[in-house]
């Protein structure tokens, strides 16, 4: 068995963490930390784990050497205690965004300050098995994924991997979030009183995901528009784009195919008929499935390519489970077999 240990494990994505990994057959959860609940059992704070774990929350200065160490904290922490938390575990694999950009000075601008440990940013591999899937295979070092750039990346995905895509062109991607992407502590737009019923638009472009897109996929002129709805979990990213001249729709069914058929969490979702003919973040609720889809108008070129995912799940903890799997030699769907529910 796989030693196994998640610092920060109070919030939502050290939540699924928790579950994900209490289920997994190959590892053993050793401890989950949080200050500030401190000693008190898993259980307690992630109530769907009641029977699950008798776990109680150890101090961060107490953790011991494991084989595999989860970052769950939140951006910005992880940069400042990497070489001791090197000295504790052989394959780290962080969360939060301190490691998904390779270029110091593309962090310094997204991030708005110098990174604190710059000479391990090349450590790190990007942490999307779709994108990275070699490369994680056999690294010590991953990163998390932002789940907007995630949805956006993988919306992309079939177009840049076929050449399809008029890279000259603008891509827009607007941007529909749930709540629970606010993160466990939240602020005060993430009330049920200020947040049930809304669509609001709260970054219109500049969102630092953007250059998770712009690393990832090599498009330049990409930008970003986030808008919060009335949802818990979920994320839903719809791109608009140019395809070259001459691509038609056969085309882009080749293109996703190919992507589905290589990457067991990407689903082609466009049909004929029923409730769900497009992606729906709805009944993604819990699994690591990415619905991915599209529409073409053939007389411009315009493309709109839709991707579903749930944000703590595909856009956080699953994918970081998906990349234990793969660094540990196992087959990467272990532990991430939920299809999610419906009705829901």
């Amino acid at each position: 068995m796989t030693s196994v240990s998640i610092v920060g494990g109070s919030g939502y994505g050290g939540g699924e963490l928790l579950r994900l990994l209490l289920g997994h057959p190959h590892v053993e959860l050793e401890q989950a930390t949080s200050r500030t609940h401190l000693g008190e059992y898993v259980y307690q704070v992630h109530p769907n784990l009641r029977k699950r774990t008798q776990l109680k929350f150890s101090d961060p200065s107490a953790l011991e050497p494991v084989d595999v160490l989860f970052l769950a904290q939140p951006h910005g922490q992880a940069q400042h205690h990497i070489d001791n938390y090197a000295s504790l575990a052989g394959k780290i694999i962080d969360l939060a965004a301190d490691f998904r950009l390779h270029s110091p000075a593309d962090y310094t601008k997204w991030y708005g300050e110098p990174h604190a440990a710059p000479a391990w940013l090349d450590k790190f591999v990007y942490g999307l098995p779709e994108l990275h899937r070699a490369e994680i295979a056999s690294a010590n070092y991953v990163s998390g994924v932002g789940c907007n750039a995630t949805a956006s990346n993988l919306a992309l995905l079939p177009l840049v991997r076929a050449g399809l895509i008029d890279s000259a062109q603008p891509v827009i991607i607007e941007i529909k979030v749930g709540s629970s992407e606010s993160g466990a502590e939240g602020n005060s737009g993430s009330l049920h009183a200020e947040r049930a019923n809304v669509i609001r638009t709260f970054s219109a472009f500049g969102h630092r995901h953007t250059a998770e897109v712009i690393q990832e996929l090599g498009l330049k002129d990409v930008s970003l528009t986030m808008t919060a709805v009335d949802l818990v979990r979920g994320v839903l990213a719809t791109a608009h784009a140019h395809v070259r001249p001459g691509v038609a729709n056969k085309d882009l069914w080749k293109a996703y195919r190919a992507v589905a058929n290589e990457n067991p969490f990407i689903r082609v979702v466009k049909e004929q008929r029923g409730i769900y003919r497009v992606p729906e973040p709805k009944i993604l609720s819990g699994s690591n499935y990415a619905d991915l889809g599209f529409e073409l108008d053939e007389s411009t070129g315009h493309i709109v390519a839709i991707c579903a995912i749930d944000n703590l799940m595909k856009g956080a903890s699953g994918t970081a489970v998906q990349c234990m799997n793969l660094m540990l030699g196992l087959d990467e769907t272990t532990g991430l077999e939920f299809a999610g529910l419906h009705p829901i």
